[in-house]
């Protein structure tokens, strides 16, 4: 098959098109033909040799497919061969087939397209998994996402204020701010021009934020705990800004504040299978009445990989990229 080799870590153009084996699916896994395969950050660190692949998944890049299923393991019941999925992969997803267990495969919602689809399950099981289960937002509350037009950040929003929140965002130009606000964001803030913490105390009337989603790290995790609510809770999920920093605890002590974090890849298949089962009977049925819409910024074949990496790490877009095949 089809996939992308990555023979060595480095910048974009160490990756490779090359014939490399066809997966088989394992009891409990369906093989699934790919149209598609959504381009997330934590490929870019695998990529850089600084985030593995979990013990026997494949070194293959790609978190995230859309596709038809055309083969199933032993003890597979719910798929069959020719249904339309997206799945959540364990990796190999840059490639013309990859094997996935069979509860982290969702149908495709609606009657959005095979490249849309692929952009839903790395950032929509992040966001469920970290801002609902693990920070437990409820309507009503106030929520800042950093990184508003990134991936993560566009399923953020639009989730978020389909569930009754009040968000806020953070980005990098008015261009993005707009685009936050277009999707669900009361207020996005530009932070090269404004200070995130003096912006979210004044619109909440000196509340602050009840959740707060953080990528950045870095400077950030101070000013987090200060914009934080009492019984505030902070979710880091990456540190593009880094991880090591000195902090005043007391104010953690004081708003009695939740610090926490996740990754998403090395969780079990039946943590993912949960996971999976909450975003079809409360996300899909939104997409599905297309009150969510997939966030493209753009696409690219399969072999000009290394021009869509290029563009992610650009950080000059709003929303997902995908690869096609």
């Amino acid at each position: 098959m089809r996939a992308i080799d990555l023979p060595e870590y480095g910048g974009p153009e160490v990756m490779r098109l090359a014939n490399l084996p066809k997966p088989e699916p394992a009891p409990g896994e369906v093989l699934i033909e790919v149209a598609a395969a959504g381009v997330n950050r934590p490929d870019i660190v695998q990529r850089k040799g600084h985030y593995p692949p979990p013990p026997g998944a494949s070194p293959i890049l790609g978190l995230e497919v859309s596709g038809r299923v055309a083969a199933v393991g032993d003890g597979v019941e719910r798929w069959k061969v020719g249904d339309k999925i997206c799945a959540l992969t364990n990796g190999g997803g840059y490639a013309e087939f990859v094997a996935v267990p069979e509860g982290q495969c969702l149908p495709i919602p609606g009657s959005i397209s095979m490249v849309e689809a692929a952009t839903l399950p790395e950032t929509f099981f992040t966001v469920w998994a970290n801002v609902f289960d693990r920070a437990r937002l409820r309507s009503g509350e106030i929520f800042l996402v950093h990184g508003g037009s990134s991936g993560i950040g566009t399923t953020a929003i639009q989730l978020a204020h389909q569930l009754g929140a009040r968000v806020f965002a953070t980005a990098g130009s008015a261009e993005k701010c707009a685009a936050c606000e277009q999707l669900g964001a009361e207020r996005a803030i530009n932070y090269r021009k404004e200070d995130f913490v003096q912006v979210v105390q004044e619109a909440t009337s000196g509340h602050g934020a009840d959740v707060i989603l953080d990528m950045v790290g870095g400077s950030y995790i101070e000013r987090n705990i200060q914009v934080a609510a009492n019984d505030g809770r902070i979710v880091n999920i990456a540190y593009l800004q880094g991880a090591s920093v000195e902090v005043n605890m007391l104010p953690v002590m004081l708003k009695r504040l939740s610090l926490t974090g996740s990754t998403l890849r090395p969780r079990s298949t039946r943590v993912k299978a949960n996971i999976a089962h909450a975003l079809e009977s409360q996300v899909w049925p939104l997409i599905e009445a297309g009150k969510i819409h997939p966030q493209i910024a753009a696409h690219f074949p399969l072999e000009e990989v290394v021009e869509a990496h290029r563009l992610l790490e650009s950080g000059k877009i709003v929303g997902k990229i995908v690869l096609t095949l």
